[in-house]
């Protein structure tokens, strides 16, 4: 059972995308037109290419994805950790591809400003709990502490 506070902050979540003009159509032409870049795309298509071998599925898991970070949808079930340190080769610049070509396709499909700021922050966010476990698996604590000049 979902308690009642956890009810009401998603509820609040799904009315400020909505009130932003973020809905399942607009992100499901999100997915696919910005899918369509990283295939086309010469550092991310290649990865791409390799992992993922059916299509159709993966881009329904990613509009189920995007509408649970966004409009609290609850369909996505799944680490996405695990799948991006199975790519043994990822770095920031890859990350941070992607983010470029994310905020790309959010000003061509989202309807405002709002929207577009929205999804990307969340989108960064992603971006960088994902390289931060990346980074943690690959190296440890302490060399990320190191690095940070901790």
């Amino acid at each position: 059972m979902v308690h009642p506070h956890t009810m009401a902050a998603r509820e609040d979540k799904a009315a400020h995308a909505a009130a932003l003009g973020i809905t399942e159509v607009r992100i499901s032409e999100l997915v696919e037109r910005f899918y369509e870049k990283i295939r086309g795309d010469a550092l991310l298509g290649p990865i791409f290419d390799e992992k993922v071998t059916n299509w159709p599925p993966h881009l329904a898991r990613m509009k189920d994805f995007w509408t649970s970070i966004a409009i609290e949808s609850g369909r996505f079930r799944g680490n996405p950790m695990i799948k991006h340190l199975a790519i043994s080769d990822i770095k920031r610049i890859h990350f941070d591809r992607w983010l470029a070509l994310f905020d790309e396709t959010l000003q061509e499909v989202m309807p405002n400003a709002g929207a577009c700021r929205f999804l990307s922050e969340r989108a960064a966010r992603i971006a960088d709990s994902l390289m931060t476990g990346i980074s943690i698996h690959r190296d440890g604590l302490p060399e990320i502490a190191q690095k940070r000049g901790d």
